[in-house]
């Protein structure tokens, strides 16, 4: 009886060719689980970037820029050494400062901060940095263990306003032999670029989970700080947050219209190592697509040797009607339906594990042996679960495996039906 669409039609088509992959049933395997192990790779490597770039983002946030900083001009330009002697608006007291930024629609809260260099004295730690904050007004936004969600602190307090006392990392602690209770001898340079020493009590030690500042951080009161360093009224650095992150770009526009060239305003998203994890989204793009077509030749070859395999039987299909492009559709449906259920696999695999991980952070630090002081992230890396990267995963898997397998799909029309039956 010939073949024609009326009998069957498009759904006739999928049903053949959903039968035709069972016929196999090693080979099926085969191809389904290198579709799965490229998509689950996919997935879980979605999710681990995922998890190292919002784990950027929060630490710069927090610690290095709020939502938008604010600076002088002149400090922009050395920042590299947290010069004190250029503050903001050559020294307009922060209560201003901070009544011109809430001023502004979407501003949550505006917080000054100084860092400065230290040097210590009868320590087996030469350096460290000075860190001036107001730290209840910061602990009611921000965690600042960004692992356990928490205030970091691990033992004693945090210094008390205007008080000569100060917190230290579990790092710098365990480097330097200090405890609770001891002198903290140390020598810094003011606004005036005078010499500076002060012996603060140590009251708490905390663990932030951020290299940078476990080992190297003297955490004190912003006043005490700023008067310190003949700092007067001023600050050296604003950070602003905003009810949305959203919503920093404006923020940062509208300051920007209302301070002169003396300030500089920057949204969080300038960040370098921000800009730098968003540019490289697209190389992991590559890789993942490289990754996928790579697994797809196994589909691929499975394709070209079922062609070369059924030619009798793609002769017959010829000769009882089936047109050239209805064969086509045939085989290019059977390396679809491979895809599909190599796709899902992968992406409940790579779900699960993903899911799973979400729940255990990973150790950073033990990963890479503490070598990336500098760099802004914390010790350790919670994945990314999201649904958004399964389905974009699952996605990504079939378009590119069955694209692959189009050109071997089209060789079957070039088989003649009279040639194909005298094999």
């Amino acid at each position: 009886m010939e073949y024609t669409n009326k009998q069957g039609g498009f759904f006739t088509l999928v049903t053949i060719a959903y039968r035709n992959i069972w016929r196999n049933m090693r080979r099926t395997v085969f191809c389904i689980s290198a579709a799965a192990i490229a998509v689950f790779f996919t997935v879980f490597m979605q999710a681990w970037m995922a998890g190292m770039t919002d784990n950027i983002e929060e630490v710069v946030r927090v610690f290095d820029t709020g939502h938008v900083s604010v600076v002088s001009s002149r400090y922009e330009a050395e920042k590299e050494y947290y010069p004190v002697q250029f503050p903001i608006g050559d020294g307009v007291p922060v209560a201003e400062l901070e009544k011109l930024a809430q001023s502004v629609k979407g501003v949550k809260a505006v917080l000054p901060r100084i860092t400065a260099f230290a040097t210590l004295q009868d320590s087996t730690i030469k350096h460290a940095l000075l860190w001036g904050i107001r730290v209840q007004e910061e602990l009611a936004l921000n965690n600042f263990n960004l692992t356990d969600r928490t205030h970091g602190l691990v033992e004693g307090r945090f210094p008390e306003p205007d008080r000569n006392e100060c917190a230290i990392g579990t790092r710098m602690a365990e480097k330097a032999g200090l405890r609770i209770g001891d002198h903290l001898p140390l020598k810094t340079v003011s606004a005036q670029f005078s010499d500076k020493m002060w012996s603060p009590v140590i009251t708490g030690i905390f663990q932030f989970d951020y290299l940078k500042y476990d080992e190297d951080v003297i955490l004190v009161d912003f006043a005490r700080l700023q008067r310190l360093l003949v700092l007067g009224e001023g600050t050296q650095q604003l950070f602003i947050y905003a009810d949305d992150s959203s919503q920093s770009r404006a923020i940062t526009n509208e300051l920007k219209s209302r301070w002169g060239a003396e300030t500089v305003v920057r949204d969080w998203r300038d960040n370098y190592f921000v800009t730098m994890m968003q540019q490289s989204t697209m190389v992991y793009v590559v890789v993942y697509l490289v990754f996928l077509i790579v697994a797809s030749f196994l589909i691929v070859n499975t394709v070209v040797m079922i062609i070369h395999e059924r030619i009798k039987e793609i002769g017959m299909m010829g000769s009882l009607g089936m047109t050239r492009r209805e064969i086509v559709q045939v085989f290019f449906f059977e390396a679809v339906f491979l895809s599909v259920l190599g796709s899902l696999a992968g992406c409940i695999i790579g779900g699960i594990a993903t899911w799973v991980f979400s729940f255990f952070p990973l150790d950073f630090n033990a990963l890479t042996g503490g070598g990336f002081k500098e760099f802004p992230m914390a010790g350790t890396i919670v994945l990314s679960f999201d649904p958004a990267i399964l389905l974009q995963g699952f996605l990504f898997g079939v378009v590119i495996t069955s694209v692959c397998t189009l050109i071997p799909s089209l060789k079957s029309a070039f088989v003649e039906p009279v040639e194909a039956l005298r094999r």
